[in-house]
């Protein structure tokens, strides 16, 4: 018999009644779910015998487990042993109480747990590096001790101390990440780290605290992590259908042509339809073209609809290339802290775009150029602190000595054709004559060549700062025609930006004195000025070659540095 319940407004409910009736639910969810399952419902149903109650009843308090016994128990299992330190936080957190028995009886989370970890194959995880332990088997002796309480009290540490390592395990590789880069060097990414800490999370999941984050639902933190795994079940469901048909190699079909290859068109990008559709498909018709756009914009090719030899390389990638690739990337949001600050800036390298967000929703983006394969562009973050109206441009050592020293050893003055000029450390002007030219190296050259703040000056008329040892910042460029380019990684490692003036207007929309028109009048003088935020903004430079946006729609990029092939050796192996 169930009894009915008055639903309240959650909002004016106390944490502890909120957590009342999520374990409620909880516990009739794991009776509905249990009940042909002989194990479980005796830790979970409310049909236990009288005579079971009462032998749970006569055993005393819950045991409790100290630290020799944490590290003891946990060093018989090698992936058990890797969590001892989060054990060892949690159960000191709650005076080494177990978290998993209330009453020597298993609290509805575990089972909660077990079935999650089952379905963990849907997060791109491997279910059986999280089935350590038999926990049927264990239940199965647990029950059977009932009549024996000391065995019993023992058989409930063991599980317990189990399910918390088993869960730690999970934790770990869900949240934190299976290959965790600042413990791989071979993993470039240098972002703020991810700094969960898991004790804490189980503290929520058993309803011990309250937490803003989604640790008690075993859900992902991240809406981004979220749609991928959608996009990941999507896929998976076109693999197990058989995949999608190859599109012959050499095809070129331009749009109203008839072509054979049309009707293997029509079934690749359009197979909903083409199902419905017993005709056979000829014609390159507006219907395909119109797919053919939407299919190069998702994949970051110019969206002509043309049908050339790059948009059937993509679209003969295979379904299980993207399935991977899909995992590597929801992988990488489990390194992203837990969330962003309100507004921030994001470059995405793979797309080649820069994204602005302000109080948590994006406010507008711009295309930029990264760095080429040989100079490529580091991930990292940082916080942005200034920008520099008409800065000039130091000249790199690499540049001096490979190609101006040579030109300049045989006519100094060739540097006013490049309008560029030398300088000491504090700006004092220096005689471009006076330098040995032939002889220069890193070590001797004492000075700073710079191009002076100008239509030829290679950052342009503005430049944005975030102080950090790589030297990287955005900028402006005299190449605009660079931007109409699908494919933009031209820089030597810095990101120059579409619409400098734009975010330049942006980010000192509060500093007073600096609305555009100021903005504009300051870089006519030719003279550098540099201009301070109001406050800081943090910079995230990432590394994403697959996304799904709001609508549903899957994205992929080009792996344009190797990253996706390096994380793959170490994450799929």
């Amino acid at each position: 018999m169930i009894a009915k319940c008055t639903i309240m407004p959650t909002k004016s409910l106390s944490f502890k009644q909120k957590q009342s009736i999520r374990v409620s639910k909880l516990l009739f969810k794991s009776v509905s779910w249990m009940m042909g399952i002989s194990m479980f419902i005796f830790f979970t149903s409310c049909s236990n015998d009288a005579k079971e109650l009462k032998a749970l009843k006569n055993m005393g308090p819950q045991p409790t487990v100290d630290s020799i016994y944490i590290v003891k128990y946990l060093s018989t299992t090698p992936k058990f042993k890797e969590q001892t330190d989060w054990a060892k936080k949690f159960y000191k957190e709650r005076d080494f109480k177990l978290g998993w028995f209330k009453d020597h009886q298993l609290v509805p989370q575990a089972e909660e747990m077990l079935n999650v970890i089952k379905k963990s194959a849907e997060e791109g995880l491997d279910p059986k590096d999280y089935q350590i332990k038999d926990f049927d088997k264990l239940f199965a002796e647990l029950k059977a001790s009932i009549k024996d309480s000391s065995k019993y009290i023992t058989m409930e540490k063991e599980i317990d101390m189990s399910l918390s390592a088993t869960y730690f395990v999970w934790a770990s590789d869900y949240y934190r990440g299976v290959v965790v880069p600042k413990e791989n060097k071979e993993i470039e990414w240098d972002v703020k780290r991810n700094k969960i800490k898991l004790h804490k999370a189980l503290l929520t999941v058993l309803g011990e605290r309250e937490s803003k984050y989604s640790y008690a639902d075993f859900k992902p933190l991240h809406e981004d992590y979220s749609r991928l795994k959608i996009a990941l079940a999507n896929y998976r469901k076109i693999q197990a259908a058989g995949g999608w048909p190859v599109i012959p190699s050499g095809t070129k079909i331009k749009p109203g042509q008839n072509s054979p290859t049309v009707d293997i068109l029509y079934k690749r990008l359009l197979g909903s339809t083409a199902k419905a559709d017993t005709g056979v498909h000829t014609v390159y018709d507006e219907n395909l073209v119109s797919a053919v756009k939407q299919f190069q914009a998702q994949n970051g090719l110019k969206a002509d609809g043309s049908l050339g030899p790059e948009t059937i390389k993509f679209l003969n990638i295979s379904v299980d290339s993207r399935i991977k690739q899909i995992i590597l990337n929801m992988e990488r949001w489990r390194w992203i802290p837990k969330s962003f600050e309100p507004d921030y800036l994001l470059v995405n390298i793979p797309e080649f775009k820069l994204h602005v967000f302000e109080k948590g929703q994006e406010k507008f983006d711009m295309r930029v150029i990264v760095g080429k394969t040989l100079n490529s562009t580091p991930i990292f973050s940082d916080k942005m602190e200034y920008v520099v109206l008409s800065p000039y441009w130091n000249v790199p050592m690499s540049i001096i000595t490979k190609e101006l020293a040579p030109k300049l050893a045989s006519d100094p003055n060739y540097l006013d054709h490049l309008d560029m000029e030398v300088v000491t450390n504090k700006g004092a002007q220096v005689d471009p004559s006076s330098i040995d030219w032939s002889s220069v190296n890193e070590k001797n050259f004492k000075y700073i060549l710079r191009r002076r703040p100008g239509p030829k000056n290679d950052l342009g008329d503005v430049k944005f700062i975030f102080p950090n040892s790589q030297d990287i910042y955005l900028h402006d460029t005299p190449h605009d025609e660079l931007f109409s380019q699908a494919k933009r990684g031209f820089s030597h490692g810095c990101v120059r930006v579409e619409k400098p003036i734009d975010l330049a207007e942006y980010l000192l929309r509060n500093v007073p004195g600096y609305d555009r028109s100021n903005i504009m009048n300051t870089i006519s003088l030719r003279k550098e000025k540099h201009v301070s935020l109001k406050q800081v903004l943090p910079v995230y430079l990432v590394y994403f070659t697959a996304w799904t946006d709001k609508s549903g729609q899957v994205h992929f990029r080009d792996d344009i540095y190797g990253h996706d092939k390096t994380l793959a050796q170490q994450y799929f192996n």
